[in-house]
């Protein structure tokens, strides 16, 4: 899942992108409000981290400019403030959930899967289609009794397929969402990972429609 994190700090925006890195984000960094308002309208992301003390422009401006443009990636603020006025004001630009540093980064990431799994329609704690069963906190699958670990890359290819089941999804928007702005993100990329998928899961794991794209799992 593709997560722009807007945070000035460079210390905690380091950790954060680790962290969220390692538990299946790519993870994209702004360090100015300016830099995230540009950021959040001309990149679709699955899902939004937003400090509210931004420099150059601060962060309830960019979230209002954001929902006035249309944006509609869920957005979790952060706040070292103590002030109760400024997160509702925050829930009324139209965030979706906030933190008040310091937070701990276990609450961070199930608030974040929370929104995700929300703003897709997905229902229950666990992430599962057609029997498939995805573990997020081990990045792993299985199905009936068997039991499948996922490298980086195939957790992130797969989650993002569980997540819209039955769908057309085409290589340019697979790699989108699976890679960060810095990686290699050459769409034949995503053939390998499909590829390796298919080998470890079945064949039939992943349906390819020829000139579209690729179809996981059927729609609910």
């Amino acid at each position: 899942m593709r997560l722009l994190l807007a945070e000035d700090d460079p210390e905690l925006s380091a950790r954060l992108k680790n962290f969220l890195g390692r538990n299946g984000f790519a993870v994209d960094v702004a360090g100015n409000g300016v830099d995230a308002e540009f950021d959040g309208q001309e990149t679709q992301y699955d899902v939004i981290v937003l400090d509210l003390g931004l420099p150059q422009r601060p962060g309830l401006e960019v979230l209002a400019n954001w929902r006035n443009a249309q944006m509609q990636a869920p957005v979790l603020i952060l706040t070292a403030r103590d002030s109760w006025q400024e997160k509702v004001q925050g829930l009324r630009q139209g965030a979706d959930d906030y933190l008040t540093k310091p937070f701990q980064e276990a609450e961070l990431l199930a608030r974040l899967q929370a929104l995700i799994r929300r703003s897709t329609g997905t229902t229950g704690t666990a992430l599962s289609v057609d029997g498939w069963v995805l573990d997020e906190e081990h990045q792993s699958v299985s199905r009936a009794e068997q039991h499948w670990e996922l490298t980086g890359t195939e957790f992130r290819l797969l989650r993002y397929f569980m997540l819209h089941p039955g769908r057309i999804l085409s290589q340019s928007r697979l790699t989108e969402h699976v890679y960060e702005q810095d990686a290699d993100r050459d769409s034949n990329v995503i053939e390998v990972y499909i590829r390796r998928l298919r080998e470890k899961l079945g064949r039939d794991i992943i349906i390819t429609r020829r000139g579209q794209g690729y179809v996981f799992g059927k729609r609910p």
